[in-house]
């Protein structure tokens, strides 16, 4: 069984027999025991948390392999052990490329962990954002304002990283205020902060010029 090569089964209390047992389970695309995994998510807290750690690092190598299960991590959201909460949103963040029709359909539970999450949290759900916003004009309409507005708001620390995540949706209809929110958020950033944005800045508009 799946579960009995977590760690808590082993009663480890590093990390590392999840994250074997992820690459196990890509190198042999079982199906399976993601399907336990998914299944053990409704088990107790330290048997959960264990399978979402498995799950969203079987994530970052092949999203496919956990992109069926969009519905289970959106549900993850709204779960009172945050454990849940941040590893389904970096599940999310993982297959939001593929799934974003799906995703953008509960959007709502996205912006519910943003407004209530951690800091792992609202980071990843800036990512799942910006995927979705990406995925379709539809899309972009609602959730590229929404970015902005958090671009405007966020804490000086967190700028230059957030719209390192957001420039992934920007584009020729929508890079102007990109650029314009980034220019004004400057004056509040330390030097090293500002030569980070200013980087990323460049890198839109060579982009923008090579189109």
């Amino acid at each position: 069984m799946v579960l009995e090569k977590l760690a808590i089964s082993q009663n480890r209390k590093d990390e590392s027999p999840n994250v074997e047992l992820a690459e196990q389970l890509v190198v042999n695309s079982d199906r399976e025991g993601i399907s336990e995994l998914i299944r053990g998510l409704q088990l107790s807290k330290g048997i959960a948390n264990d399978c979402i750690k498995v799950l969203y690092e079987i994530g970052e190598c092949a999203p496919l392999l956990i992109a069926d299960y969009v519905a289970v991590f959106l549900d993850c959201l709204m779960s009172r052990n945050n454990r849940l909460v941040w590893g389904g949103m970096t599940a999310l963040n993982s297959i939001a490329d593929c799934e974003a029709k799906a995703i953008y359909t509960q959007i709502d539970k996205v912006k519910t962990a943003y407004e209530n999450g951690s800091v792992i949290t609202v980071d990843n759900s800036i990512s799942v954002f910006s995927k979705v916003s990406k995925a379709n004009p539809q899309y972009e309409k609602e959730i590229f304002p929404f970015l902005m507005k958090h671009l405007e708001t966020c804490r000086p620390k967190e700028v230059a990283q957030h719209a390192e995540r957001i420039v992934v949706c920007v584009n020729e209809g929508n890079r102007a205020l990109f650029i314009q929110i980034l220019d004004k958020r400057c004056t509040e950033l330390s030097s090293a902060q500002s030569k980070r944005v200013a980087k990323l800045i460049k890198r839109v508009n060579v982009q923008a010029a090579e189109v």
